[in-house]
């Protein structure tokens, strides 16, 4: 009995061809992208206690933004780092060269906030500079890399976010690891964030990914996001054009940071609050809230608590989803894509149910109706999928390849977020077997995507280059030849209709060879 090739499969075996398994810093941390709270997009440098002390850099706001984690159910999500960021310490170090935090903002020192943060079953973090400097000015670790990592041991901190302002980037290579062996040799689990290759990217610098993905445990890799959907759309664009060389970094243990989820601020409308919730959940990116959890809108907290996007994000197997089609050639739709657990093991082949997302990038006013076959999307197994939307929790039931899903898409940065769960699948499982699969899906899954023929499904005329290859290679020449074709014909159609006829073309051939031999005997 023959077996018809798991059609649903391909941009996950397109990921396993080129992908080498991914060897993270050696602390068994993040497995999945870590969540919590961040403060520098909402708060950014405010050190005025005195005119603002609700919203200044102080032991007070963080320790208020921890209470609001663990009562207002974002614990209970997954949400569990409270992140501190530039402006806490004094300007200089101690007698002992240790650093020391501002004795006015934080003046029971940072050991007592971790303690607070721990006893409300949290996990603290704290915010350093590979430079003699931090961004804003405060001094950094250059030359005193163990001091600090020793130190922030001794406070109990949990995760470390270090920066790279005022350091020669092509020092990085060796300075974001060696602070990395030391962390392993504080002998406390601490998650290392890295900025290491944003700054080499901008700089347009060669960027060591492997020895990256080796060293640290998450990395910012573009520029900072801003309180704005252009920031947001920005950076998306980066992750997009670059994710071929991106999605084979990132894995268990090893995140692509895109940056801080900003959802709740001034800068974007409903829809887009929904748009950058989705899209991180489908890149595999930590989920850092910055925002004001004290005067957070419902309907904002509804979307960072929305428990089955959230799932999508913490999907054990760590695969990072891809833009399939772009706006471009969407007409102003792109569609992302990311395979994700529950999966199934049919005879030789293993399925995947994948998360889906539909963004509007279209600005004319009205929901685009994008009414698409579920196998438009490569879902083609033949006893279906249940289709759920994420965000109205709609249930479409059973949906097979050939059956429509029609979707409405809000305009000026609206998605809809679906997840197509195999019928087939085995959906009860433990999250250590999670692991394991997914470890046997990147080892098992290698057949090389060329050789597979006799696909079911045409490109969509908008599908991006370089997406999921849904047309057979024979049906891709013979398009290329029809083109080709059609333009010939219309050519000479229009040259017809011109007066000039196939007899004046060979007398103007014949004209410009004569010229072209009298010019080579001169």
């Amino acid at each position: 009995m023959s077996h018809s090739f798991p059609y649903s499969l391909l941009p996950l075996l397109s990921f396993l061809v080129f992908h080498k398994p991914v060897i993270s810093l050696n602390n068994g941390l993040v497995l999945t992208p870590p969540m919590g709270w961040l403060a520098w997009e909402r708060f950014r440098c405010n050190i005025d206690c005195e005119n603002d002390p609700e919203n200044c850099i102080s032991e007070r706001l963080f320790m208020t933004m921890a209470k609001r984690i663990a009562e207002d159910g974002f614990k209970e999500a997954g949400y569990e780092y409270i992140i501190i960021d530039d402006c806490w310490m004094t300007t200089k170090r101690d007698k002992d060269r240790r650093l020391q935090s501002d004795p006015e903002r934080f003046p029971h020192g940072i050991k007592y906030i971790a303690d607070y943060v721990h006893s409300l079953g949290l996990k603290m973090g704290i915010y350093q500079d590979i430079g003699t400097k931090t961004c804003i000015g405060y001094p950094g670790s250059e030359g005193f890399e163990k001091i600090d990592v020793d130190t922030f041991a001794e406070w109990e901190v949990d995760y470390l976010k270090l920066d790279g302002c005022f350091k020669d980037s092509a020092l990085f290579d060796r300075d974001y690891p060696m602070v990395g062996k030391h962390l392993n040799n504080t002998g406390r689990k601490i998650v290392y964030s890295c900025s290491w290759p944003a700054y080499q990217v901008e700089k347009k610098m060669m960027v060591n990914w492997t020895g990256i993905r080796e060293n640290c445990n998450l990395w910012r890799n573009y520029g900072d996001i801003q309180d704005s959907y252009e920031s947001i759309t920005d950076i998306i664009q980066w992750y997009a054009i670059n994710q071929d060389m991106l999605i084979p970094i990132a894995g268990p243990g090893a995140w692509n940071d895109p940056d801080m989820l900003i959802i709740g601020n001034y800068g974007l409308s409903l829809v887009q609050a929904k748009s950058q919730m989705a899209l991180w959940a489908i890149m595999a990116a930590p989920l850092m809230m910055s925002n004001d959890l004290r005067n957070l809108r419902p309907e904002f907290k509804e979307i960072l608590l929305n428990r089955d996007i959230i799932e999508v994000d913490q999907d054990a197997m760590g695969i990072q989803g891809r833009q399939i089609l772009s706006a471009m050639r969407g007409f102003g739709i792109e569609v992302w894509r990311r395979p994700v657990l529950p999966v199934k093991d049919v005879g030789n082949e293993t399925w995947a149910s994948f998360a889906v997302v539909v963004w509007n990038r279209r600005v004319d006013g009205t929901p685009f109706y994008f009414p698409q076959r579920l196998g438009f999307y490569g879902l083609t197994h033949a006893n279906g999928y249940y289709v759920k939307e994420l965000f109205t929790k709609k249930d479409y039931g059973l949906m097979k390849a050939d059956d429509e899903l029609p979707l409405y898409v809000e305009p000026s940065g609206g998605v809809v977020m679906f997840k197509a769960t195999l019928a087939v699948a085995d959906g009860s499982v433990d999250a250590l077997r999670k692991r394991k699969e997914a470890e046997l899906l990147r080892e098992r899954l290698h057949p090389p995507v060329k050789s597979i023929r006799g696909r079911k499904y045409d490109k969509f005329p908008g599908m991006a280059p370089g997406a999921d290859d849904l047309v057979s290679e024979e049906a891709s020449v013979f398009f290329t030849l029809l083109k080709v074709v059609s333009v010939i014909l219309v050519l000479l159609g229009v040259l017809r209709v011109a007066g000039f006829r196939p007899s004046n073309f060979v007398r103007l051939v014949r004209r410009v060879t004569a010229v072209a031999r009298r010019v080579v005997i001169v």
